[in-house]
């Protein structure tokens, strides 16, 4: 436990809290004179309380951000180190300490400088159930990162732009086959569609390698959500927003926490989506469409473009604590989100083709998976035991052939199990916002 010096002095107790927030002002002065004063005023007077501002003024300061570090000493009594990454952290593992007063207010006046959207999001007394200290600024405006609504379609033959191992995104609902190629989606992280007549948006943090495919309709709710991204982030993951309310949801769990819906209890159904390659995905769904590259926008979806250098590290780009280490940070898990019922599986468990047999709380399952595509289906089992079938499209369970579909396994008389929802994502995505984050044994 970190005993935070300057604040047990009667100086410590001297600043309210409209005094802490005018010195945090202060030290993103363009003034020198001023930032030195406010500096060394907040480093002698303020407690552990001016630490989020400090640590949010730190960002984006050029010049100063050594007498930063020094007040942040100065005012918890620790040594996170000298970077704003570094002190990020050490918010993080300190939820104890709560920012000053007005804090809220402060928070959105910095954001709004970067882009005055930013305001539909923040505002003072504004609510939230996660802390507005860790909500960082993702380095884009309010929708920088367009998100696709009702995007265009191609048959297979008209998609000449696609290659047959790069990667999609797989649905199907009531026998409507889409295809939304990753080199599409990273510049977009967000669709939101009706498949099979069923509106979805599918929620894509490139960051923790998650494409999460949410219903959008909501008992009580007057007309589906649509979302998109606000340019915010929050432990490195991305939060996005409804256009409806400008509410902002956490991307991996499906609620909103910041905004007019705080504390509805709203949760987004989740639904199964694979990660597979177009070759094959195209071999069992030849009736599939597929994404168009005339999307409205202009980029360039050579595959990799955006985040390519990021994949390729083993390092985060914004600060999230990672406190268990059972797998590296970006390794890649199958996540299956079956309400109460959650568990990981490290995707290393399917190199080669594999089918494992599994149970999550009172729930047999099967999942089928293959690590070099990143493609992982779950289904019930319903008390049985499956292996390969002889063919890519078959499994085995007493003797008996089990044929794979998208939304079920179909058997013998036409019995069938139950399809999944699950995804994959980094480990660290998982296990930070997961209650438990089981990981599931050998």
């Amino acid at each position: 436990m970190l005993f935070f010096a300057s604040a047990q002095t009667s100086e410590a107790r001297d600043l309210s809290g409209r005094e802490m927030d005018q010195l945090v002002r202060q030290v993103l002065s363009g003034d020198a004179i001023l930032r030195v004063e406010a500096v060394e005023r907040l480093s002698a007077q303020a407690g552990p309380e001016a630490a989020a501002g400090l640590i949010q003024a730190l960002r984006f300061s050029f010049e100063n951000g050594a007498d930063i570090v020094g007040a942040l000493r100065a005012v918890t009594g620790a040594d996170a180190g000298s970077r704003w990454h570094d002190w990020m952290l050490w918010q993080q593992a300190h939820p104890e300490i709560e920012p000053f007063d007005g804090f809220d207010r402060f928070k959105a006046d910095v954001m709004a400088q970067l882009d005055p959207n930013f305001r539909l999001f923040l505002q003072a007394g504004i609510a939230h159930e996660i802390r507005l200290e860790e909500i960082v600024w993702g380095g884009v405006i309010k929708d920088g990162i367009p998100a696709l609504v009702n995007p265009t379609h191609l048959q297979p033959s008209e998609a000449d732009y696609l290659v047959p191992d790069e990667p999609v995104f797989g649905v199907e609902i009531n026998g409507d086959a889409r295809a939304y190629p990753l080199r599409v989606l990273d510049w977009h992280e967000m669709f939101n569609d009706v498949i099979g007549g069923v509106p979805l948006a599918l929620a894509y943090c490139t960051l923790c390698g998650s494409g999460i495919l949410y219903e959008t309709t909501v008992s009580g709710q007057p007309a589906p959500f649509v979302f998109g991204s606000s340019g915010f982030l929050y432990r490195s993951n991305k939060l996005m927003y409804d256009r409806q309310t400008h509410s902002l949801w956490n991307q991996f769990t499906g609620r909103p926490v910041v905004g007019p819906l705080t504390g509805s209890g709203i949760e987004l159904a989740v639904r199964p989506v694979a990660i597979t390659s177009w070759r094959d995905w195209l071999a069992r769904h030849p009736d599939t469409t597929v994404l168009s590259l005339d999307t409205g926008h202009d980029r360039d979806y050579t595959p990799g473009r955006p985040y390519g250098t990021y994949f390729a590290s083993p390092d985060l780009m914004f600060p999230a604590l990672v406190p268990d280490k059972n797998l590296a940070p970006k390794d890649f898990v199958f996540v299956l989100r079956a309400g109460e019922n959650e568990m990981a599986w490290p995707l290393t468990r399917f190199e080669g083709g594999r089918v494992i047999n599994d149970a999550v709380g009172d729930i047999d399952v099967v999942l089928i998976g293959d690590a070099a595509t990143r493609t992982v289906r779950a289904y019930e089992a319903g008390g049985r035991d499956f292996v390969a079938g002889y063919e890519d499209l078959a499994l085995l369970a007493d003797g008996e052939a089990w044929r794979i579909e998208e939304e079920s396994l179909i058997g013998p008389d036409d019995a069938r199990l139950a399809r999944l929802p699950g995804h994959i994502a980094f480990w660290f995505a998982w296990s930070g916002f997961s209650d438990g984050a089981l990981l599931a044994t050998e």
